[in-house]
């Protein structure tokens, strides 16, 4: 637990090329903050506000803790899955028994999915151009 005006828990979670910085107060009202707004604010869809309550959901302290994070890089879908990762990750230095539930979730594991490389040669990783004999 770190301390400084008020003692947290941390978590780093990452996806695609997102990073986020997950701080995870106790004793809290259950808010989600991310960069200083709420969640409505940051994520449009419905379904990325539900991602980062999901590993407190599966943990039965969705209304016990205060969140607090900050996200880097990356679209929409990878900033929210990266907030979960960091939620989760927290949350299992909050408490080591929440790790079963967790990680039955698969809330713990990183997602290695990434982005393919261009190739020479292609438009993309692999869209040719098209009429390429003349």
């Amino acid at each position: 637990m770190y301390k400084s005006k008020k003692p947290y828990f941390y978590g780093t979670g990452r996806r695609k090329s997102s990073v986020a910085r997950v701080h995870l107060y106790p004793n809290g009202t259950g808010s989600i903050t991310i960069h200083g707004r709420d969640t409505a604010d940051h994520f449009a869809l419905q379904t990325l506000k539900q991602t980062a309550r999901q590993p407190p959901a599966a943990t039965d302290t969705l209304g016990k803790m205060d969140i607090v994070a900050t996200v880097t890089g990356g679209g929409v879908t990878g900033q929210a899955g990266a907030i979960r990762h960091g939620v989760a990750r927290a949350l299992l230095l909050a408490n080591e028994e929440y790790r079963p539930a967790l990680k039955s979730a698969g809330f713990l594991t990183r997602d290695p999915r990434m982005k393919e490389r261009k190739k020479y040669g292609l438009k993309a990783a692999r869209r040719a151009p098209q009429f390429s004999k003349r």
